[in-house]
């Protein structure tokens, strides 16, 4: 495959993490016991072997605990691999956590400018932009209070319509889109169906297997930690359901 050709490239990668169980509390417990801690790796993936392509949308499926989110979490380098590679190559921006990278004492507005200029765009960019992003948010006069104020839903609908204004090549997201009214999720999804169509690069990490069928051209089967299958969304899904019915 022409490395050109590919936005994501993951190889032999493992990552783990330490577990300590029994940690001393007080001083006395610590000089009595200071060599009885007990300390276990708990292994979260092993071996991925994973090419995504510029253009391609991919699902990222899988039980809770499978490793699917922590995968997607080392796609944007918040997490670093303990063995093996990963490499992006274009421009990335992320929804992960529910207002990550928000201060909770600015206003709406003035996050916009903040979270926008971490993506990389300039402060005259941001003015170009800031109507649109304001107007896909639906937050009206809430976009000037301070989003500690905001609801969950309100969150998202800004990290959202942030997310999607800033020219990136690679979008990616994790089950933030479950959150907010059915009229948001519906807007989001049909935006997301426009980035796909304009050859935008998406991993997303969702529990909805409709939502793979509809959106997905590729889903990736993340089973304890290994990648069990990668193919068609429908085929994906339909072996997926087996085990997990």
């Amino acid at each position: 495959m022409e490395k050109e050709n590919t936005a994501i490239e993951v190889r032999n990668m493992y990552k783990h993490f330490k577990l300590v169980y029994d940690k001393p509390q007080t001083l006395k417990e610590r000089l009595v016991f200071w060599n009885k801690t007990k300390v276990n790796y708990h292994e979260v993936l092993k071996n991925i072997n994973l090419d995504i392509n510029k253009g391609e949308t991919v699902a990222l499926i899988g039980t809770n605990g499978s490793g699917k989110s922590t995968l997607l979490k080392l796609m944007t380098k918040i997490l670093y691999p303990n063995k093996g590679t990963l490499e992006t190559r274009g421009k990335l921006t992320s929804l992960l956590e529910l207002g990550a990278g928000f201060h909770p004492d600015f206003t709406g507005r003035e996050n916009i400018y903040f979270n926008a200029s971490i993506f990389g765009l300039t402060r005259k960019e941001i003015d170009k932009r800031i109507d649109e992003i304001i107007d896909f948010s639906e937050l009206g006069s809430f976009i000037d209070n301070p989003v500690r104020t905001y609801s969950s839903g309100m969150y998202m609908r800004l990290a959202f319509s942030i997310a999607i204004n800033v020219d990136a090549e690679i979008l990616l997201i994790d089950e933030i889109l479950a959150v907010g009214d059915q009229h948001f999720q519906d807007k989001c999804f049909k935006k997301l169906k426009e980035l796909r169509d304009s050859e935008k690069t998406i991993v997303i990490v969702t529990h909805s297997l409709e939502q793979v069928k509809a959106l997905c051209t590729r889903a990736v089967w993340i089973y304890n930690g290994e990648v069990r299958m990668d193919g068609k969304p429908e085929e994906v899904v339909e072996e997926y359901l087996k085990v997990c019915q």
